[in-house]
């Protein structure tokens, strides 16, 4: 028996089950202040470094290689100073064991699994007070979005099972809210449509409304194809909790029309979430509703995120994850979790927003977001409050994508270095210059599919012959390579649509131009 494991688990269940979300969150606002400078505070931050650097043999061994002196670390800008930790220059060097606490991979109690562009896990350990931690930034949105704490809800779980870090997470941490005592019954159906339809039509008539979690384009597949199969999501106060991908509004727009659901503030929220660390924020009541009014304006979106593309945009608690915005303009991170990470490199675009300046930015543009959020409640009958839910004085992530070339399609990383291997093939290599752009697009109904526009050799025709070839040949390496595009994306969404273009093609290919093979 692990006597320090049971004291850690019961500490950290205690702290959950007693502690009222409302507290919890006031008290990480009062420790963050109004910046984002500093939000946990010199200690806080000080004493995770602190625990890491004794008891973490990595983390031991990375210091010492910097010739870094940890009891030297005593100031924010000290610890500004720390060199950067990525998978290459740390994870990947080092034994799993050695990354955890002591040096023993018994001190946590689960392991999920990622994949990467060679398909090859990645194993992510952690431990019960690990799963708590995030199980709170469920809480938030089953608390101010959806109203749980007063409405008895059915969590469909539709994210992929079995080891995938998505969906025993997430089921996880849906009882783990049950068991504070919000009247939350979760179901675990996965990715398989059949079963989502059938426990819903069965079960769901019995709740007051009915939660689905998953990846953005299965949820609207889901729900697509149940109007097919004469599913009435319309019986059941559909809400939907996603991760993984960014969306368009006129995409939430889409599927809350199609579920019958009008109240977009508080009928779905986005999750920003890794293997790495679980969850690392959150879509929020006041985020939504700010997130929309920029994508109806976007000079102001501009203005604010400097770029002509909408980001993800959310709130997170600096007391659970600390971010710091490197020099590239991506994104840092420090957090507690079974695999403790300091200043670690997460290589998503993004930035980070104080709640002040974001209120006052917008101000300037003429919107306030607590007022739409105040009609919102009062115009879909949510229950009678002084002040609508959902508007905590927490700071912002935006999030554009990840900055390595990958794109992101029901949830799986898609590397370029897979669909390569698929044109180095014997006859196709001869057909191709190696040259091909890879991108998620939407149809005229905003389904997501897999394009790859290929630049054939000089001299070479296309037809559709060639077509469904390649098509063939980059599925068949996909399927070899990556097991987290085989397991996470359903099979009839799997087959990419290739387009094939001349050498030098002047929208895709352009000559004298460095290549990019990806799009966004």
């Amino acid at each position: 028996m692990q006597e320090e494991q049971r004291q850690r688990a019961e500490k950290a269940y205690q702290e959950f089950w007693n502690t009222a979300l409302e507290k919890r969150l006031q008290q990480q606002q009062e420790a963050s202040g109004e910046t984002v400078e500093m939000p946990w505070g010199i200690a806080g931050l000080q004493a995770l470094f602190q625990n890491v650097a004794v008891t973490v043999p990595a983390y031991q061994n990375f210091l010492a290689k910097h010739n870094i002196n940890p009891a030297e670390i005593q100031t924010f800008e000290e610890f500004q100073k720390l060199p950067l930790i990525t998978k290459d220059n740390y994870l990947r060097c080092h034994r799993l064991a050695e990354l955890c606490r002591g040096g023993k991979l018994a001190t946590c109690d689960f392991i999920a699994v990622s994949s990467g562009s060679t398909g090859k896990p990645t194993f992510w350990p952690r431990f019960l007070s690990d799963e708590l931690q995030i199980a709170t930034r469920f809480e938030q949105i089953f608390y101010d979005c959806f109203y749980a704490d007063t409405r008895s809800t059915l969590a469909v779980i539709c994210f992929a099972l079995g080891t995938w870090v998505g969906g025993m997470y997430t089921a996880n941490c849906c009882r783990h809210l049950a068991s504070k005592g919000y009247p939350v019954t979760v179901v675990t159906p996965g990715n398989n449509k059949t079963e989502i339809f059938r426990v819903v039509q069965e079960l769901g008539a019995d709740f007051e409304q009915v939660v689905l979690l998953g990846y953005p384009p299965f949820v609207k597949d889901v729900i697509d194809s149940g109007i097919a199969a004469g599913v009435e999501w319309e019986k059941y106060r559909i809400k939907m909790v996603f991760a993984g991908e960014v969306f368009s509004e006129e995409w939430r727009s889409l599927v809350s029309d199609r579920t019958n659901s009008d109240n977009l503030y508080y009928n779905s929220a986005s999750l920003y979430g890794t293997a790495d660390a679980g969850v690392l924020g959150n879509e929020t009541p006041l985020s939504i509703c700010i997130r929309r009014f920029l994508a109806n304006n976007p000079e102001a979106a501009r203005n604010l995120f400097g770029e002509s593309r909408l980001p993800s945009l959310m709130q997170y608690d600096p007391n659970s994850r600390f971010f710091e915005v490197n020099d590239d303009g991506t994104l840092l991170f420090s957090g507690d979790n079974g695999i403790p990470l300091i200043r670690y490199h997460i290589s998503d675009n993004g930035g980070l927003i104080p709640y002040e300046a974001m209120l006052d930015f917008l101000a300037a543009w003429g919107f306030n977001p607590g007022e739409d959020l105040q009609q919102a409640t009062a115009l879909n009958l949510l229950p009678n409050s002084d002040f609508p839910r959902g508007i905590r004085r927490l700071p912002f992530v935006y999030v554009f994508g990840r900055s390595h070339f990958t794109v992101s399609y029901f949830g799986a990383n898609i590397y370029p270095e897979n669909v390569t291997v698929g044109l180095e093939v014997p006859t196709i290599r001869e057909w191709v210059t190696g040259k091909f752009v890879l991108q998620v697009r939407e149809d005229s109904d905003r389904n997501r599919f897999l394009s790859v526009v290929v630049e054939l050799a000089p001299g070479v025709d296309g037809d559709e012959e060639k077509k469904r070839a390649i098509a063939s040949s980059i599925l068949s390496q996909l399927r070899r390579l990556n097991s987290e595009f085989a397991n996470y994306v359903p099979p009839e969404y799997q087959l990419p649509i290739v387009t094939l273009t001349a050498t030098g093609d002047s929208e895709y290919f352009p000559m004298g131009v460095k290549h990019r093979y990806t799009r966004h």
